[in-house]
């Protein structure tokens, strides 16, 4: 079945209120700590399994923003990160802007413009990593593309799986994935979840 007809059948299931409520969840106004804790676990994420991230996120707790980068190392050693001493030492890079993100954020009128200063100022995030964190705290108008999603549209032939995902690879994909989103009255935010929900059968954040 074409892709727009299965998501179309999915906005009118439980899975259309599921990620009608998740969306809202992400809009809700966050404290400072907050927001730095939904970048961690983006940090956390790449390359790496998302609900396991979870898992080690909410295991760590606040140690994140507390812990110094070797107790930090040593927690995620413990807890099984694919990449203990680099993710630590990135979190601990990142809190520099931890007390001042949100008004970054808030001084961005472009949530483009936002994610190409994410790429460039925070170490371990890439575009997709950018694109996840801004769409956790709110912004519903960036693609979040990942091995999920490229196997879906690549089995469903609406894009080739490229060999590397470059920032223009990225964008390319990005365009496709919006005119999508557009023809079915959703934001990229919403149609995330329900691409991720096709290919995982899962809804997360």
């Amino acid at each position: 079945m074409e892709l727009t007809k299965i998501i179309k059948r999915l906005k009118r299931s439980e899975i259309g209120k599921m990620v009608e409520r998740r969306v809202k969840e992400f809009e809700e106004n966050k404290s400072s700590d907050r927001i730095f804790e939904e970048l961690c676990f983006c940090i956390l994420t790449a390359n790496f399994n998302a609900e396991r991230a979870i898992r080690i996120q909410e295991k760590i707790g606040n140690g994140v923003l507390t812990f110094s980068q070797e107790r930090l190392a040593e927690e995620l050693k413990r807890l099984s990160h694919r990449y203990p001493k680099t993710r630590a030492r990135y979190i601990a890079e990142a809190r520099k802007y931890k007390n001042s993100l949100k008004k970054i954020i808030n001084s961005f009128k472009d949530e483009r413009k936002l994610r190409e200063w994410l790429v460039k100022n925070i170490k371990g995030i890439g575009y997709k990593e950018a694109s996840h964190f801004l769409r956790n705290v709110g912004f519903k108008n960036l693609a979040i593309i990942d091995f999920h999603i490229l196997e879906l549209l690549t089995k469903h032939k609406l894009a080739r799986k490229p060999k590397t995902l470059t920032r223009k690879k990225y964008l390319e994909i990005e365009r496709k994935l919006r005119r999508i989103a557009k023809k079915l009255n959703l934001s990229l935010a919403e149609l995330d979840l329900y691409l991720w929900y096709l290919e995982t059968g899962k809804i997360l954040k």
